[in-house]
Formats: structure tokens, C-alpha cells, sequence
């Protein structure tokens, strides 16, 4: 899963970027609202933290462009301003949810989780599919009481697929969302993730869909896996 970050105070920014990344997302920062605006039109974010105060555009600014442009992507405010009429601008502007400083991280990943969850379909906040189960709150995950050990890209990995269960997923839809803007990307890698997670699961539960991509579930696609 991947996030994007916008917070123009470098200390709250570093804190944000090491406490997602801990909890298994890649994440992208943006300190002013021109750049965050433009990020978040043109990348595949799963989640937005947008604080109101920014230079150059302002953070609800920001908003009203995204949801204009038909942005669906999930949208946390975070602002230090608690006024009841401007958590009203924040929702009527497109926002999923919202926070006042300071807050504790734990909340933050908490409605994150959430937001996540919603936008996927999911109820939960530990995934039980197809005899895998994935805690989001932990970024554990086990199979049958089992617990399975996982590198950080191979657990977004297997988060996104369990997230877009019986959907399939393009190879390059995953590197979309497993890596940060700034990392360096190498679609032969995610090959490389998928047969460490089979390997690791033990299940057949990660399907093959020839020219298409990947499938989670527990029926096998037509085409056979690889």
C-alpha cells in the first residue's frame, strides 16, 4: 500500500514517513500544495494525508482541485486548526475523515487502516481470505495460527492482492503501489516477490492470469499458475 504524505514541518513529516513506513506502506512526502496537487492527480496513491496549512496552495485548495478531477483516493485531513466550521469546509471539500493536532500516531494509522479498508470493500481490520489471515494493525500475517514472516515489499505485496481479492492485478499496478516515487523500480522484482510469497503461504491462493496479472483467492483462474 502506498501513501502520500503532504506536511510542510519537516519534524511531524519525518515522524509520519518513519511510523507508515514501520506499519508496512511506502510513502511519498509533498511540503507544498503545487506539488501535492500534482502528485496526487497523476500517481495511484491508496491513501492521502493532507494538512490544510501549506505554502504556495492551500491544503483544502488542494482538495477541491483532486475531487474536481474525480480523485476517489481517501483523504485524511490533519490541520492544527480545530474549528468546528472548518472540519465542515474539510468534509464538504471531499474529505474522508479528519484529524486536529497534535494527535497520536496510533489514530492516525488506525483511520488510516479504516479509510483503507472502506475504499477496498473490507469490514475488518484483520483480513481472513482463502485460510490467509493479514492483521493491518500488526503487518503480521499467518496461515492456520501460523505465523509467516515476510521482507516490507513482500508484505505490500501480498496486502495489495489481499485488498483486491479476486480482482486481478497488473504487474504494473503493483509496482505502483508496493514502491515510493523516489525508489528505484524493477518490474522483474515483483515476479521475484510472487514466488517468495507462494513459497511462504504454502497455498495455492496467488493465481497467474496470463497477460493480465495476479488473482488472490481460492479458486485457481483459467490459465495456469506460474
Amino acid at each position: 500500500m502506498r501513501l502520500l504524505i503532504v506536511e510542510d514541518e519537516p519534524t511531524l513529516a519525518d515522524q509520519l514517513v518513519e511510523a507508515l513506513g514501520e506499519a508496512g506502506y511506502a510513502v511519498d512526502v509533498s511540503t507544498d500544495g503545487e506539488d501535492a496537487a500534482y502528485r496526487g492527480a497523476t500517481e495511484p496513491y491508496d491513501a492521502v494525508v493532507l494538512d490544510l496549512g501549506l505554502p504556495r496552495l492551500d491544503g483544502l485548495s488542494v482538495l477541491r482541485r483532486w475531487r474536481a478531477e474525480d480523485m476517489t483516493t481517501p483523504v485524511l485531513v490533519l490541520t492544527a486548526r480545530g474549528e468546528w466550521h472548518e472540519k465542515v469546509d474539510g468534509m464538504d471539500a471531499g474529505a474522508d475523515d479528519y484529524l486536529a493536532k497534535p494527535f497520536r500516531m496510533e489514530e492516525l494509522l488506525a483511520r488510516l487502516r479504516a479509510l483503507i479498508r472502506r475504499a477496498s470493500g473490507m469490514a475488518s481490520a484483520v483480513l481472513t481470505i482463502a485460510g490467509v489471515t493479514l492483521d493491518t494493525r500488526s503487518a503480521r500475517v499467518s496461515v492456520a495460527g501460523r505465523p509467516i514472516k515476510l521482507t516490507g515489499h513482500e508484505y505490500r505485496v501480498l496486502s495489495y492482492l489481499m485488498h483486491h481479492a479476486d480482482e486481478i492485478v497488473s504487474r504494473s499496478e503493483l509496482i505502483e503501489h508496493i514502491y515510493a516515487q523516489d525508489f528505484d523500480r524493477d518490474s522483474n522484482t515483483i515476479e521475484v516477490f510472487i514466488r517468495r510469497l507462494r513459497s511462504k503461504l504454502d497455498l495455492a491462493v496467488i493465481h497467474t492470469e496470463r497477460g493480465f496479472g495476479y488473482r488472490f483467492g481460492e479458486q485457481p483462474a483459467a490459465a495456469s499458475d506460474a
